[in-house]
């Protein structure tokens, strides 16, 4: 089966080294050069041949696969029935069951975007809809030869507010972090231009998609069976995919690599450090490396005391597992509920597309904070009222450092410039006496050079003086 603009095929194929065979579907227009397989069928159930196989529409609108013992080994589901059912592979990639007069995509039977493998499509939706409690997620292959399903998966989670979480089994190995409007928070890149990235959180539904500028442009992301997050690019020039990303990109990618309230920077060594104002919790396990405990407040809070909240920039936010969030708040309003509720940690701002709008709000310990200096966020931690005399004090003693500094290095240049001036009037009072001085004789040679001045040869009188015609050496003396 191929999709109508030769984009794609249907059909079966086995991975290299494999003798199994799966349904699959593939890009058509690039398979001279390699097949690359965007999504499989049968990925728990591989057939080991192909023959006498068939893939069929049955009533009331399922998609089956059956073996040469008429039995079902892999088949989709629906909940309607339509009058005249029928499969058909669109040139988005996306295989759809559906009534053969009704192109509607919400009127599909089902359709394979609602139940991807490894790899995210343009116009896929991943996240879950609330109505109906489906999730549409990536689930990586077994290995680069096995599509059966791996260790690894990739979600829009939405307990808290919603991000994006790399799980290997139940456990979070990285995180990209809650969307601020214009990208995923702790995102190290910017997005592809190719692409128009989109973002929807309401009370029906959540999802992330992306869709294409220029239709000719190929493009994917694929979750790999070690874990990675991968966006491809096929180069028409190379006959290649390229590798525009790869995430994680470093260690500090690692979900909590650092622990609570530590902060990881990929720039220092060692990568962890606490957040300013804060301590390691174990001082010496962490001389040793084990971060795992993260850090604590170097003054700890005391509901009964007056609190403050200090901004830290320049950072990935928080794991929002624990969070609340408000579209409607400003900064300030933001501000206000936190400042009321003790056990309210921090709070930011939930949408930077177009100034600060909404308010995101943590309750408990701040975990997976990494610095992002070109790319980061402002948040506005919870401390005790002291840390802010500190840091104002601080900052006081650092004016006055400055102050001195900058009347010092005014004073050194002005000296410097006195002194310059200085030669250089010297010098030039130098040249001028120089350029103006006459030359002097001895009277002996103006004697004789006159012939002892004599009235012969005198030619004038001078405001000076008489002056005199020399032989010697044409030289007129006063």
């Amino acid at each position: 089966m191929v999709s109508s603009g030769g984009t794609f095929e249907l059909g079966f194929f086995s991975p290299s080294g494999s003798s199994k065979r799966y349904i699959g579907i593939w890009y058509k227009q690039i398979l001279s050069h390699v097949q690359t397989v965007i999504w499989v069928a049968n990925r728990e159930n591989p057939l080991t041949n192909s023959s006498s196989v068939q893939l069929k529409v049955i009533m009331p609108g399922i998609l089956t696969l059956l073996n040469a013992k008429n039995e079902s080994i892999w088949s989709t589901n629906t909940s309607r029935s339509v009058q005249n059912p029928v499969a058909v592979l669109l040139d988005s990639g996306n295989l759809v069951v559906k009534d053969a007069n009704d192109d509607s995509p919400e009127n599909f039977l089902w359709q394979s975007f609602h139940f991807p493998t490894d790899t995210h499509m343009p116009d896929m939706k991943l996240g879950k809809n609330f109505k109906t409690g489906h999730e549409v997620y990536l689930s990586a292959w077994k290995n680069d030869n096995d599509p059966a399903p791996g260790e690894f998966t990739r979600i829009i989670d939405p307990t808290g507010y919603p991000q994006v979480l790399t799980k290997r089994g139940i456990s979070v190995s990285a995180r990209i972090g809650p969307w601020n409007g214009l990208r995923w928070s702790g995102s190290p890149i910017p997005l592809l231009e190719c692409c128009l990235f989109q973002f929807i959180f309401n009370e029906e539904e959540v999802y992330y998609s992306f869709s294409l500028i220029n239709r000719s442009v190929l493009t994917r992301l694929v979750l790999t069976y070690n874990g990675y997050i991968q966006r491809l690019t096929w180069v028409d020039r190379t006959k290649r995919w390229r590798i525009y990303y790869n995430l994680p990109a470093d260690n500090c990618d690692t979900h909590s690599l650092c622990g609570i309230y530590g902060s990881c920077d990929i720039d220092n060594t060692p990568v962890c450090g606490c957040l300013e104002k804060f301590v390691p919790k174990y001082p010496q396990q962490w001389e040793k490396g084990d971060w795992s405990e993260g850090c604590v407040r170097r003054t700890p809070l005391d509901c009964n005391k007056e609190h403050v909240f200090i901004k830290y920039s320049g950072i990935k936010l928080p794991d929002t597992k624990h969070s609340h969030y408000d579209k409607t708040k400003t900064l300030e309003g933001c501000r206000q509920v936190c400042a009321r509720n003790c056990s309210c940690t921090a709070y930011s701002s939930l949408d930077i597309s177009n100034g600060d709008k909404g308010c995101l709000i943590w309750f408990g310990e701040l975990t997976d904070i990494r610095k992002l200096s070109e790319r980061g966020q402002d948040i506005y931690i919870r401390m005790d009222s002291s840390e802010q005399e500190s840091e104002a004090g601080s900052k006081r003693k650092k004016a006055k450092i400055l102050a001195v500094s900058f009347s010092l290095l005014v004073a050194m240049i002005l000296l410097i410039l006195i002194f310059l001036l200085y030669k250089r009037k010297k010098k030039k009072k130098l040249q001028l006496k120089e350029d103006f001085e006459l030359p002097l004789f001895q009277l002996s040679t103006i004697t004789r050079a006159t012939d002892n001045f004599s009235p012969n040869n005198k030619i004038g009188e001078g405001g000076f003086g008489p002056v005199y015609k020399v032989y010697t050496a044409n030289l007129l003396v006063k």
